[in-house]
């Protein structure tokens, strides 16, 4: 039997999975109708993982990581600056 964590986990797991997979079709397709339809289904995906998200921490199943430092956000600034320069 499954229990509320279980469910709003997993429903997350499968969410994140299919926004996964939007993010490596949309680039790929040409047809513009299809790439549209993508996006809107992307979109509608997100608001769903959100709404996920939120329910998730008013039941405390899940507890985000702290907020980074401004020296650790700058440090992975630094890091992404110097790779697109290369």
């Amino acid at each position: 039997m499954f229990d509320d964590k279980t469910m709003v986990s997993d429903a997350l797991t499968g969410v994140n999975g299919e926004l996964s997979k939007f993010g490596e079709m949309i680039p790929q397709t040409e047809n513009k109708e299809l790439k549209q339809c993508l996006k809107q289904l992307r979109n509608e995906c997100e608001m769903s993982q959100e709404k996920l998200y939120q329910v998730a921490r008013e039941k405390s199943y899940y507890v985000p990581a702290a907020k980074a430092t401004q020296q650790e956000v700058d440090h992975v600034k630094n890091i992404l600056t110097g790779l697109s320069m290369k």
